[in-house]
């Protein structure tokens, strides 16, 4: 039997797809990429904001359409938009043959194999806070051979007025065990991953729930003493929980990579407090100087959102202004994405999505040259490149330990005779925008 599996949205989800596949495999299962070949298919979906409903909703019609031109007899649909819209989805969606929420992706295999007679859709939506931590010892069908995304909590005990997290994956934070992250980043090691990218809705939240606790500076310093020969480095971190531990760690450890993504949302003290963030301006400025005066080639990345209810000119231009000062590596903007079942559907005072889309690109005007800038400060110096793919006959693409994968630019190493997964040593010699370009060493 042949499956097809389609995963959108974060890495998070990535991970989920990849956990989804491994089990799958396991129960005798062919991948295919190719759809029309597939017996079944899954669609492992995003629900964030509405954009991502909107991307999930027509990648599943568009999928559905092989029930009737391919082979597929079974299609699935996953993950977080089945856990928000629940019921109704499954009435809206009558091609749809099974419905899996966040909690449930540990019964894939048995859905699609043994689903109860008599039944035109299966519902399953178990709450995902009582749903165990995936297995390590199944093997994970990865889609690249060089990086690897680590789940290493679920769930989120914070509550932001713009975030639908907390319903989707629950509302309590949960640590995975740490001899489970151990455990699993060594088979990762030793299967040829060079780079460990630790992924939670808030990473540096990490241990406070374990008994006895943790923290994300105990776990990152584990995690480096597995090899010399990888990076390390984590997503989504929080300005609260952004410790000088987790700092000096970083600091004092050469595999992990000097790169911090702090999701800051916004600067005007006003809209950080309708968004539920408990952090002023000024702690931010605080964290940032902190964080290069103790890492002195720290690469900072954030994401911003524009448009949210009452955010006026004034509170753009302390935003803008902001953003100016810190002068980040790299920059994210999104829309604010309004929904009925938000906290932050109820305050008053929306803003346009004219508006909020205008003062979008007026950001990231702003930040192509601050980018720019700070690129061409990179230009004869040099730094080890993950070679990730080769471009041509004479060009690979790879990543310093200042960009991250998917997220950031990347960089371009003129040669002829590179080893994926290699680290090179490269001089850089142009830069642009968002990307680099060098030479090896």
């Amino acid at each position: 039997m042949k499956l097809h599996l389609a995963s959108l949205g974060c890495a998070r989800n990535l991970v989920d797809s990849e956990t989804m596949l491994g089990h799958l495999i396991k129960k005798g299962w062919d991948i295919t990429q190719e759809p029309a070949e597939a017996d079944a298919i899954i669609v492992n979906t995003c629900s964030f904001i509405s954009d991502a409903i909107d991307e999930s909703i027509d990648t599943i019609l568009e999928l559905a359409k092989f029930k009737k031109t391919g082979n597929c007899k079974k299609l699935l649909v996953a993950g977080c938009l089945p856990e928000r819209f629940r019921e109704k989805l499954a009435e809206s969606l009558p091609e749809v043959d099974f419905f899996l929420g966040t909690g449930a992706y540990d019964q894939v295999a048995h859905v699609l194999e043994n689903p109860p007679s008599g039944c035109k859709q299966i519902c399953l939506l178990p709450n995902p806070e009582k749903a165990a931590f995936p297995e390590t010892d199944v093997p994970r069908i990865r889609t690249s051979d060089t990086i690897a995304y680590v789940k290493i909590a679920e769930g989120c005990s914070r509550h932001c007025t713009y975030c639908i997290i907390p319903r989707l994956r629950g509302e309590k934070y949960r640590s995975k065990p740490t001899e489970d992250i151990l455990h699993e980043a060594r088979l990762l090691v030793q299967s040829g991953v060079k780079e460990l990218t630790l992924v939670a809705q808030d990473t540096t939240d990490y241990g406070k729930d374990l008994f006895p606790p943790s923290s994300l500076a105990v776990l990152l310093t584990q995690l480096s003493e597995i090899s010399n020969n990888i990076w390390i480095r984590f997503l989504y971190g929080h300005p609260e929980s952004m410790d000088e531990n987790i700092i000096k760690t970083i600091a004092g450890h050469s595999n992990i990579c000097s790169y911090f993504d702090i999701p800051i949302q916004h600067a005007s003290n006003r809209i950080l407090k309708k968004m539920g963030r408990n952090y002023s301006i000024d702690d931010l400025r605080r964290l940032y100087h902190t964080i290069r005066t103790t890492v002195p080639d720290a690469a900072l990345r954030t994401t911003i959102i524009t448009g949210f209810p009452g955010e006026t000119e004034k509170d753009f231009s302390i935003l803008m202004d902001f953003i100016q000062e810190i002068r980040f590596d790299h920059l994210g903007v999104f829309t604010y994405s309004d929904s009925k079942d938000l906290p932050s559907h109820k305050l008053p005072l929306p803003v346009d999505w004219q508006t909020a889309n205008q003062r979008q690109d007026l950001l990231m005007n702003q930040q192509a040259v601050i980018s720019a800038a700070n690129n061409q400060a990179h230009i004869d110096k040099t730094y080890p490149v993950l070679i990730e793919r080769r471009e041509s006959d004479t060009v690979f693409a790879g990543r310093t330990f200042f960009q991250a994968p998917e997220v950031d630019g990347i960089t371009f190493v003129s040669s002829r005779n590179l080893k994926l997964g290699d680290f090179v040593k490269t001089r850089i010699k142009n830069a642009f925008e968002y990307d680099l370009s060098g030479e090896p060493v």
